[in-house]
């Protein structure tokens, strides 16, 4: 068994344009002060993080490793969820993906998807350089919009997406496998990767690639009325990164998981700070511990009610409290009796 590290917290729904959250100095500083241990960076956030000049430069990642050790903290993983959602775009999104990109590369999807994939490729080699083996990211959609078939999906629909799909990352899958880390995709709605099944669909498709790994988030599950207990069950072999997030579901007689277009704070499925909503945690690190998970336990605050910074700094406390320190003995050693072969076979009634 292995001991959960933590607590991490993903940056990216904190960094901003005004300190100390625009720069990693600064952010590193308040993370630690509320007792965060790592910090896991958004590799498309330049306000903290050239992903070009880490794929490039030890020296520059030598100095990032510096600042974060500076305040106590390394970093858990990279994360590139807005270049994995570049990778595969359906045309009902280009212009709200499009923001998400250089300007010149707008309006031109197939350069879109090539500089995602580019920059992915250098988050991995950036990763190695940082001595990181995990890297987190989305998996893109051609297929959201036909999530729920009706009109009736037309035949080969869906396996011409997933060809496509696994096409174009089983490339990225080789380079990482190259810089030795494990691409971790985060299971989430408008993702056309957004459960266990759609996962083993696209691995499938590349072969049970290695590297092709999973980044566990509860709080997506819970919206999607996923057994989130059972998916560490069937797929805690594949699990490399641990996001801890909230969320609550409250169905009631006008709405349910699909939220009647309502904003989040008026959807019967929305997300909470940790220890607000309905996430057994106990259970989640009961199971990280019998299952010797052993990367970080990763705070991802998206609530629609609580202030951020009470979020974080409870959040910190939290994960601190549910990680279990796994045990080196048997509870009930005290009470063995060593037998010889011999001995053994007498108590069995064997001659």
């Amino acid at each position: 068994m292995k001991t959960v590290k933590g607590p991490s917290i993903h940056l990216a729904q904190f960094s901003g344009a005004q300190p100390p959250f625009d720069q990693l100095e600064t952010i590193a500083a308040w993370a630690s002060r509320l007792g965060f241990r790592a910090v896991q960076i958004p590799a498309w956030d330049e306000r903290l993080f050239d992903v070009r000049t880490a794929a490039e430069s030890q020296t520059y990642c030598d100095e990032i490793s510096g600042v974060l050790a500076g305040h106590g903290l390394v970093v858990s993983e990279l994360t590139t969820h807005i270049f994995g959602q570049l990778v595969a775009v359906h045309p009902a999104y280009d212009v709200m993906c499009d923001a998400f990109t250089p300007e010149a590369l707008r309006g031109n999807a197939a350069a879109r998807s090539e500089w995602a994939l580019e920059r992915i490729k250098l988050a991995a080699r950036a990763s190695r350089r940082l001595g990181l083996t995990s890297m987190g990211t989305f998996s893109g959609s051609f297929l959201w919009p036909y999530v729920f078939p009706f009109p009736q999906r037309p035949e080969g629909l869906v396996e011409a997406a997933f060809d496509e799909l696994a096409r174009r990352w089983r490339p990225v899958l080789d380079a990482c496998d190259e810089a030795g880390v494990d691409l971790c995709f985060e299971l989430h709605p408008s993702e056309d990767l957004h459960d266990g099944t759609s996962f083993e669909v696209l691995l499938d498709r590349v072969g049970g690639h290695p590297r092709c790994r999973l980044l566990y988030d509860p709080s997506h599950f819970v919206l999607q009325q996923l057994k989130y207990l059972d998916f560490i069950d069937i797929y805690h072999d594949r699990i490399g990164m641990f996001h801890v997030k909230d969320a609550e579901f409250n169905p009631t007689g006008r709405q349910g998981m699909y939220g009647g277009y309502r904003s989040w704070i008026d959807r019967a499925g929305r997300f909470r700070s940790l220890g607000d909503g309905q996430v057994d945690f106990r259970s989640i690190f009961s199971k990280f511990a019998q299952y010797g998970f052993e990367g970080w336990a990763t705070l991802e605050w998206e609530c629609c009610l609580k202030d951020q910074e009470d979020g974080a700094r409870e959040g910190a406390a939290f994960i601190t409290d549910h990680i279990i320190r796994v045990t080196d003995k048997v509870f009930d050693d005290f009470a063995g009796t060593p037998l010889s072969p011999a001995e053994t076979r007498t108590i069995l009634g064997i001659a």
